[in-house]
């Protein structure tokens, strides 16, 4: 390992202090502020020593291993568990305290292993529930070297292996394991127990684990042969001191910068995942309405079709009548006839026509209204009820339990909470479903709509807006055609008796045709359009999310694009 140039450092160090400025500047960016703190404390200590934090249960003899290395009664040592006080003991010309809050105090001391590395003593690991976010967020993600002190006799209990899946998963950090009290155990048992530690620490996913048994009580009585300092202090020179700590802090804070850069990397795929989901959900949403309306739409041409095809069976049948009616001889017989019989004159037969057709007319276009609407009302009531069941459906992928985007996961589900609720409201309400566009006069109105709630209510509407369009267009067909049969008297011309007569019914067809269309069509158009209605804060929510998820993706990728060139500038240094 070669030593890094004292200036190279501190450009180095520079450098990473940008850095961690910009990942600093997006925690707060993004809304977290518990990961924001960190990364702030991060740069704080970015000039610090290289840092030892000793971790352990209350009574593994934390302080006692911290006073024996250091070869000072540094650390007090307390016969009982009651203090929960975090101790950073730092390099001072003097030793001097200074309580920095009730839960933390410094310690400066002229030990000379201070010059190169920096340790903090923490409280018992089953203890510091209160606590735990100091020492999470203020030490650890910061520390460079966690040291797990147990008691040599006992290096089992839960809490501490517990906090060391916490250290290994959240912070990937180094880990050297310490026995305390190796003279309370005999050599063969001490020797069963350095094993049990290694094989565990092994399950846990530390490879070659560095364990070390050592006796405070013996170092500080002056029995170095014996107490197993020598070796851990041979470990630290090796591996930490002598010049390589700087350089190695370094990489550590590299190192749990890129930790984090990829905590928020997992947690903005996440974040994109959801957002892909509910854009695709959206989309779904809008090819569901076309291709219901497109449904809806047939069924409109398929009634128009068969009442346009009922009215002209009725007019031609009756027209035919007409026809043959109206020549020369039979008008001829017909007014003979009235002479003795008022019902068979030329007047009596087209009065009987004339209510035959508009008779004839109802009847039949009822039937076939009848049997049409049932099958557009339930068209568009599929068209509502699907979408209501996509909204019910709709998986959230983002959890409110996310490390990063929990905030935003929340957010997103009080919009679909809100949605959900505003649909089932819209279902409800009958308003939605009425449309004063298409609606008929309001004498033509059934008085059942004023009764009907939501989806019920669309089945009238729509027979009200299709009976409504018919019986409207036909009775004033069967008016224009009322006063053509008033003029037929013996002589009057045929061929423009019928011309008219065909001509009347052609129009009374166009319109017909036009008018049931065009209005049941734009009832289905406007139900579609209130119905997208209900995803404006949805939509809302969609566009800021996109706009939010990009911008912070490329920033993202420029930081972790730096991080990356920096790890490898400092890996090449140290090899």
């Amino acid at each position: 390992m070669v030593d890094l140039l004292d200036e190279n450092l501190r450009s180095l160090r520079v450098q990473l202090d940008e850095i961690i400025k910009d990942l600093h500047g997006m925690t707060v960016n993004i809304g977290n502020e518990p990961l924001a703190a960190t990364v702030s404390d991060l740069r704080t200590r970015i000039k610090e020593p290289f840092m030892f934090v000793v971790v352990g249960e209350v009574k593994a003899g934390k302080s006692s291993f911290v006073n024996a290395l250091l070869g000072s009664d540094v650390c007090k040592v307390a016969p009982d568990p009651c203090t929960d006080t975090i101790q950073q003991i730092l390099y001072g010309e003097k030793f001097e305290i200074v309580n920095i809050n009730p839960n933390l105090k410094k310690i400066f001391t002229p030990a000379e292993i201070l010059k190169e590395i920096a340790i903090v003593d923490t409280p018992g690991t089953n203890t510091i529930s209160a606590h735990h976010q100091d020492i999470t967020e203020g030490f650890i993600p910061a520390s460079d070297l966690i040291v797990f002190v147990f008691e040599a006799k006992n290096p089992y209990r839960q809490s501490a292996w517990d906090f060391l899946d916490f250290i290994r998963d959240e912070w990937r950090k180094k880990v050297i394991f310490v026995l305390q009290q190796k003279d309370l155990m005999e050599p063969d048992d001490l020797v069963i127990n350095e094993k049990g530690v290694f094989d565990y620490a092994q399950k846990k996913g530390i490879n070659k684990a560095n364990v070390f048994s050592v006796s405070a009580k013996m170092e500080l009585n002056n029995d170095s042969a014996n107490s197993g300092y020598p070796i851990l202090r041979k470990f630290i020179g090796d591996n930490i001191t002598g010049g390589k700590a700087p350089v190695l802090k370094l990489d550590n804070n590299i190192a749990t910068s890129i930790n984090i850069s990829d905590r928020i990397n997992d947690g903005l795929r996440k974040r994109e995942e959801q957002l892909l989901a509910d854009k695709n959900f959206r989309k779904d949403v809008d090819e569901t309405l076309d291709k219901q309306e497109g449904k809806s739409n047939y069924q409109v041409d398929v009634l128009t079709e068969n009442i346009l095809s009922t009215y002209d069976k009725v007019t031609r049948e009756i027209g035919e009548e007409l026809d043959q009616g109206l020549s020369f001889v039979n008008l001829f017989k017909k007014a003979f006839s009235s002479i003795f019989n008022k019902k068979s004159s030329p007047k009596g037969w087209i009065d009987e026509l004339k209510y035959r057709l508009e008779h004839e007319l109802k009847d039949q276009l009822t039937d076939k209204l009848n049997a049409g609407v049932n099958d557009l009302t339930d068209s568009v009531s599929q068209m509502v009820s699907m979408i209501d069941l996509k909204i019910k459906s709709n998986k959230t992928l983002l959890k409110g339990s996310d490390e990063i985007f929990s905030h935003i996961a929340n957010k997103r589900n009080s919009v679909m909470d809100d949605l959900r609720e505003t649909f089932n409201q819209f279902m409800r309400k009958s308003e939605n479903f009425e449309d004063s566009e298409v609606l008929p006069s309001e004498e033509n109105f059934s008085p059942n709509i004023a009764t009907g709630s939501g989806l019920a209510v669309i089945g009238m509407v729509i027979a009200a807006v299709a009976q409504g369009s018919v019986f409207d267009i036909t009775g004033g067909i069967l008016t224009g055609i009322g006063v053509l049969f008033a003029g037929v008297t013996v002589g009057v011309g045929r061929k423009k008796v019928l011309g008219s007569y065909y001509a009347e019914i052609e129009k009374g067809r166009k319109k017909l045709d036009a008018e049931v269309d065009d209005k049941l069509k734009l009832y289905v158009k406007n139900v579609k359009e209130k119905v997208q209605g209900n995803f404006k804060e949805f939509d809302v929510m969609l566009a800021h999310e996109e706009d939010q998820t990009r911008k912070i993706s490329v920033e993202h990728y420029k930081i972790a694009q730096r991080l990356k060139e920096m790890k490898s500038i400092v890996e090449k240094e140290i090899s």
